[in-house]
């Protein structure tokens, strides 16, 4: 013990002895490694350091080692932290880990005194607190957390705690167990499932495992009527069978259906034709709206309904356009999407009136469905833009901002999400003006993401040169036309794709500034003769825009020059791009309305309407790029003269 003790004397002696002899930058990094190792000794003696030498991000050093030692640390300690740093981004943080330890420790009063202070959405926080108030015999906290209960969502462990306490209340009965069994379920979220079907007394382990069955082979377990449809376990398992074969196989799962269905009770049976429609829609069926109305007595969940307006587009059926928005809550129906089909609905039904009345308020909203509506009107894009120009004098005052100098440290030391968090934190409460400011100094810094989303903040003033910004130009310029193509639609996939930031790396791989996967690199650097080639040049930025623009070349001749498809297929594969057409042409904003994954139908829509915005500024300069108006810009999809592939896809 005492040899440890020594030696561990010994290695803070020499940690200390190296901090004097490190730079600001090193010190730091070596606090970061410490952090990451946990080492507190260590940790302690950089901090001290820093805070000598008055680094500029010596206060992440300082708030590291109030994270590391957050169990031990005094209420008197943590509160005085609070209050130095009461204008850091990670101030809040901290507060959040206080509280969740004062309510794991059950300590209400200071935990309800400091509740009202915590600004962030911290669900773990949320749980304590209804629990506290629970035990404080609050009664109103019951229904907010059957709010809470009533979610596929993962919830933090601390959660069951808050669900425990209101089952054994009575507050959370058995049929709100149930009704998030089925929900997880309908959602894929077969271990929550699992766990949620525990709280019913009875449950054993046999029955649970039958949800396993359903999940490997649904089909076996309709077809064996593996349970019985009349118990309420065996309901929900042949439901869940139903719904997992429709996924894949929507006409096998109708055809089973179609042989058991009346198995069901009334409302189950609805139900299960609700699951089967949605699937159909999703995987464009012509058959969907059909099963649509055999779920008619079965209340939908937002998804289904919003696929029976897609499935209701594809079939220019626009009274059942209305009839389904209609059906949506308050709130869905505000979505921008839903106001904008509404008002097309509007229009081809004849009621000219209330159709303009909608489309004259989603035209002043600045992105894909206002460019569309703002056309519907015969609106000009350009005569509602009001372009400010940011002065000398407003972006140095940003830039003198401490917030702003710590977020630009951060960034240049490649610690990119809190230089993120920090300059969030320090242009939250900017107006317009500062924001463009804010904006300005974040391009000049080619820091262009940050320039983007800061410039796009703004509500009333607006530049769309900094929403809109055009760097590389002479690299993007050189290979568009190499290739033939739309200088702003390579700028409108790239705006979208990452921002311009050619570090840009996406959870599956795609990198730089085109977001090219190394396969795909790797397969255009052999079509083009590239024998040379290594993974390494996907970053060199020449080579990833030679090559992302080649990708895009080859995918518009693949479809047939349809821009829609091409952008479709260059974000999720060409196959699918191609199996979403249907048998007849189609408007483009129907196609991509319809598009079943949501990450490429909402990238689809921003990659056009960035192009949009891109081509007038781009046009005296390029004779590739294309002046036409937004839906111009969309076209018509070609039918394919052949029924539609119904297989569904999977959504992302």
């Amino acid at each position: 013990m005492i040899f440890t003790r020594l030696l561990l004397a010994l290695v803070t002696i020499t940690l200390s002895s190296q901090a004097f002899a490190l730079s600001d930058e090193a010190l730091f990094q070596h606090a970061r490694d410490s952090y990451a190792a946990k080492n507190t000794i260590a940790l302690t003696e950089d901090v001290a350091q820093l805070n000598t030498q008055q680094y500029i991000l010596a206060p992440y050093a300082d708030y590291w080692l109030m994270l590391l030692n957050m169990d031990q640390a005094r209420d008197e300690e943590i509160q005085n932290f609070l209050a130095k740093y009461v204008d850091m981004p990670f101030n809040d943080r901290v507060r959040g880990e206080w509280l969740k330890k004062l309510g794991k420790n059950a300590n209400w009063g200071p935990f309800f005194e400091e509740l009202n202070n915590f600004q962030r959405e911290d669900i773990a926080v949320q749980c304590y607190a209804m629990l506290g108030h629970t035990q404080l015999a609050d009664a109103e906290v019951a229904s907010q957390a059957k709010t809470l209960w009533m979610t596929s969502a993962d919830l933090p462990s601390n959660c069951n705690q808050l669900f425990d306490a209101l089952q054994k209340s009575g507050a959370l009965t058995n049929d709100d167990i149930w009704a998030r069994f089925r929900l997880a379920l309908q959602d894929g979220k077969l271990s929550l499932a699992k766990n949620v079907i525990t709280r019913l007394p009875n449950v054993e382990p046999a029955t649970i495992k039958l949800l396993d069955k359903a999940y490997q082979s649904p089909q076996l377990i309709l077809d064996k009527k593996t349970a019985s449809f009349k118990t309420r376990f065996g309901a929900e398992l042949n439901l869940y069978a139903l719904d997992r074969l429709a996924r894949s196989k929507v006409d096998a799962a109708i055809s089973t259906y179609n042989k058991v269905q009346n198995l069901f009770d009334i409302d189950n049976r609805a139900f299960g034709w609700g699951r089967i429609a949605y699937h159909a829609a999703r995987g464009h069926n012509p058959q969907a709206l059909e099963f649509y109305a055999l779920a008619e007595n079965s209340a939908l969940d937002k998804e289904q309904l919003a696929w029976e307006v897609r499935a209701a587009l594809r079939a220019q059926n626009w009274p059942v356009v209305l009839k389904t928005i209609s059906a949506m809550n308050a709130k869905q129906q505000e979505e921008s999407a839903w106001r904008y089909w509404k008002a097309r609905a509007l229009r081809e039904t004849g009621d000219l009136v209330e159709s303009n009345t909608i489309f004259s308020k989603l035209s002043t909203e600045r992105h894909y469905y206002g460019w569309l509506a703002a056309e519907e009107l015969e609106s000009v894009l350009s005569s509602q833009a009001i372009e400010y120009k940011v002065t000398d004098n407003e972006v140095t005052a940003i830039a003198s901002q401490p917030e702003i100098k710590r977020a630009l440290e951060l960034q240049r030391l490649d610690m990119r999400w809190e230089a993120k968090a920090e300059w969030l934190w320090a242009t939250r409460h900017y107006d317009d003006r500062e924001l463009l400011a804010a904006a300005e100094f974040a391009l000049r810094q080619k820091w262009y993401d940050v320039a983007i989303s800061t410039a796009d903040n703004t509500k009333q003033t607006h530049n769309f040169n900094l929403r809109y910004p055009t760097p590389y130009r002479d690299l993007f310029r050189k290979s568009a036309n190499e290739v033939g193509l739309d200088e702003s639609w390579v700028y409108g996939i790239t705006r979208q794709e990452s921002r311009f930031m050619h570090y840009a790396k996406s959870g599956v791989g795609a990198a730089g500034l085109m977001q090219l996967m190394p396969a795909t690199a790797k397969w255009v650097a052999k079509r083009m003769g590239m024998n040379s080639y290594n993974n390494s040049m996907i970053h060199d930025l020449s080579t990833n825009i030679e090559f992302g623009t080649y990708y895009m070349r080859y995918t518009l001749d693949l479809m047939g020059g349809q821009a829609v498809m091409a952008t479709a297929g260059y974000n999720a594969g060409p196959s699918r791009a191609k199996r979403w057409q249907a048998t007849e042409p189609m408007e483009a904003a129907i196609y991509i309305e319809s598009i079943p994954f949501s990450e490429t139908r909402n990238y689809v829509q921003k990659v056009m309407a960035n192009a949009q915005i891109y081509a007038p500024r781009l046009v005296s300069e390029n004779k590739n790029v294309k002046i036409q108006t937004l839906k111009a810009r969309l076209g018509v999809i070609p039918g394919t003269g052949k029924p539609e592939d119904i297989s569904a896809d999977d959504d992302q």
